[in-house]
């Protein structure tokens, strides 16, 4: 265990470079990330205040959803810092802004990602709107993610700790999201912030971190998803067009998957390679290394740059999922302004709907939307 001395608790605080005493709203879930957040700014001698945002309504029940329990450790963390806390409620904008764009790419058969847009739509817009309403100069979360200022604007950078960056997640803030935001977590590792919690005696100290899409919680995917989406079975065939069984709905499968196909027999596992709306069948191959897995160049739509430009053509490396090391690779501008990825080594399961993000060194350069 790291021990934490006052010294070093300064040193810590004047690694997040704010020029002066400011009011501050922190963006409070529940967990331990953002707490320790809040009492970093709070110790450097900034007005902070607590917001819990709650996004989602629909089927909110003890069963699934955690947001009593949330609210709970909110409240009793914002007593401990001596900050105020206030409840608001962002489901009609996450509605419209977030779970719209979630359907409307399972019902056309590409894996949306809504937790990226929820970041971009209601953490630094909806929220951010509601704090400087309130008189904030800055928001803060708790996400391990950096900004610095370069010639061109602001830009995020990775975090210190690499296996909890959330750069990725972040990709789509632009300069004036960027510029409002505080990231106190930027220099501080997963075990150095509990170690923090637990040493002021934080109630979520030790508290597990949040997995999956934050409105589905623990409910089974397929059955949340029946409620809102019609589906329509089909078969499943393999690459060389045999028939091997019978899918439940498009919508529920995505590239790369392995699990739930219902498919077995002799060989390699099977994988899902390719959907196919016009026929509604879905593609399967054997083997993780399956060459239909494999491709070699990618072409993101919808960009989102930090600076606001595009990036000039040349190396980068990028990510295409969250966990997954940075992959050199060049990239080239199309004539439609859409940009094309060509990797030096071949990617596993590129997934249309999901997110392409871009890299200079640690710089977050900006991303877009795989389209194929």
């Amino acid at each position: 265990m790291i021990e934490y001395g006052i010294i070093t608790i300064i040193q810590i605080l004047f690694k997040i470079e704010i020029k002066k005493m400011a009011k501050i709203v922190v963006g409070l879930s529940g967990g331990v990330d953002s707490s320790v957040s809040a009492y970093l700014l709070k110790q450097q001698g900034h007005e902070v205040i607590g917001v819990f945002m709650q996004n989602w309504e629909d089927d909110d029940t003890d069963e699934y959803c955690s947001i009593k329990n949330d609210i709970q450790d909110c409240v009793a963390v914002a007593d401990i810092l001596d900050i105020g806390i206030e409840i608001v409620n962002f489901a009609h904008e996450y509605k419209e802004y977030v779970f719209k764009y979630f359907l409307e790419g399972y019902s056309n058969g590409i894996t949306p990602n809504p937790d990226i847009l929820c970041n971009s739509e209601i953490k630094f817009k909806a929220f951010l709107n509601y704090a400087l309403n309130m008189g904030a100069d800055f928001i803060a979360t708790g996400h391990y993610v950096g900004k610095i200022q370069t010639a061109n604007g602001e830009l995020l950078t990775k975090a210190r700790d690499t296996n909890k960056d959330q750069s990725y997640f972040l990709y789509r803030l632009n300069q004036q999201q960027i510029s409002h935001a505080i990231f106190p977590l930027q220099n501080l590792t997963k075990p150095e912030v509990r170690n923090i919690a637990d040493q002021i005696n934080l109630p979520n100290a030790q508290k597990k971190d949040s997995t999956g899409i934050c409105f589905i919680g623990k409910r089974p995917f397929r059955e949340f998803l029946s409620k809102y989406l019609h589906n329509k079975s089909g078969k499943i065939v393999s690459a060389d067009g045999k028939i091997l069984g019978e899918h439940t709905g498009l919508m529920y499968y995505t590239i790369g998957q392995r699990k739930g196909l219902g498919i077995g027999g002799m060989g390699e596992p099977w994988f899902v390679v390719d959907k196919n709306l016009a026929s509604n069948e879905l593609m399967v191959a054997q083997g993780h290394a399956h060459p239909l897995l494999l491709k070699s160049s990618l072409i993101a739509t919808d960009l989102n740059f930090g600076t606001g430009v595009l990036p000039n053509p040349g190396r980068y490396t990028a990510k295409t999922r969250y966990r997954m090391q940075d992959a050199e690779c060049e990239l080239s501008i199309l004539e439609d302004n859409s940009i094309k990825l060509d990797f030096t080594q071949p990617q596993w399961a590129i997934t249309p709907g999901q997110s392409v993000v871009i890299y200079n060194n640690t710089l977050c350069l900006g991303g877009g939307i795989i389209s194929k």
